[in-house]
């Protein structure tokens, strides 16, 4: 019975611990493998405990063990990323409209800006700013898992926090915000209407697409508004069938389309009104958790 309760008390921090993971990581694959982990190392704690030993705070203890955890994997992960075919973007958490709110707002403060720009950091800097700026934790506490003392976790975040404003939006769109622009970009796209989309488009937008050499995508980034407008405009005049439809990309409003030939994921980032960065996912790999049993919404 004990070992029944131990399972039922971590099933109810699963879906905290995969965020925690997903947010050092980028990858809801391998955050998935990390939780799990965290769940083997309970269960041999369990196993291996006197009688007079306890864990006070389960969701501590947890965190602690999946920060760690995370940190370790992040170190590999970087190693892989640079035998990586094309660029690598973050792994998107798909959710649709109408989900519960609780679960679609899960990723608001993992958005795929964020998530681009902490790319920028070292594996410490990243899992300090991750668990003490996202998740809360104290110095202390991230220190531990990080094995640096809380002055050099103060200094860790520092400089996290420093490129992470100035890689991400000074003026950034709400929920509603984002979704009127990404609404009108969609209407833009599928009518063929080139300036509509450059009304949209922030002059020095830059457009990244992921097809981790597994399916057509661009290799390197496009810059400029024309240049990003005239690839969108090019994708519909391709006639193949394409459509799409709205989804939340790491709690916000992106795109799952399907151009004919392959699916992709499309977020965006906003910045005072204008959209400042495209992000496209078409690696197969990084499309997992797709809602596939809802029809398109538009077609292309």
């Amino acid at each position: 019975m004990e070992q029944l309760e131990l399972a039922r008390q971590f099933e109810e921090h699963r879906p905290y611990l995969r965020r925690l993971a997903y947010s050092t990581l980028g990858s809801l694959t391998d955050a998935d493998d990390v939780v799990q982990e965290a769940w083997l190392r309970l269960q041999r704690w369990h196993a291996t405990k006197s009688d007079g030993d306890r864990i006070d705070n389960l969701r501590a203890w947890l965190s602690t063990v999946t920060g760690r955890l995370a940190l370790d994997q992040l170190g590999s992960a970087r190693a892989r990323r640079e035998q990586y075919v094309g660029e690598w973007l973050p792994e998107p958490e798909i959710t649709s409209w109408d989900e519960p709110a609780e679960r679609a707002g899960q990723s608001e403060e993992v958005t795929t800006a964020l998530l681009v720009v902490m790319e920028s950091l070292s594996p410490s800097e990243r899992t300090a700013f991750v668990l003490q700026d996202v998740f809360g934790m104290t110095g202390p506490e991230v220190a531990e898992v990080v094995g640096r003392t809380p002055a050099a976790v103060r200094q860790l975040t520092s400089r996290a926090r420093k490129h992470v404003t100035a890689g991400t939006p000074r003026f950034p769109a709400n929920r509603d915000e984002h979704r009127k622009v990404v609404s009108a970009f969609a209407q833009a796209w599928q009518s063929g209407n080139v300036a509509g989309l450059l009304e949209l488009l922030d002059d020095q937008v830059v457009l990244t697409a992921d097809g981790g050499g597994k399916v057509s995508a661009v290799r390197k980034p496009v810059h400029g508004a024309e240049a990003v407008a005239r690839m969108f405009i090019a994708w519909h005049d391709l006639d193949r069938g394409g459509w799409g439809r709205t989804v939340m990309v790491n709690g916000r409003a992106g795109y799952f389309v399907f151009d004919g030939v392959d699916p992709g994921v499309i977020s965006f980032t906003i910045d005072a009104g204008r959209i400042t960065a495209v992000s496209i996912v078409r690696n197969p790999d990084k499309l997992h958790d797709i809602p596939l049993d809802e029809g398109p919404e538009w077609y292309l």
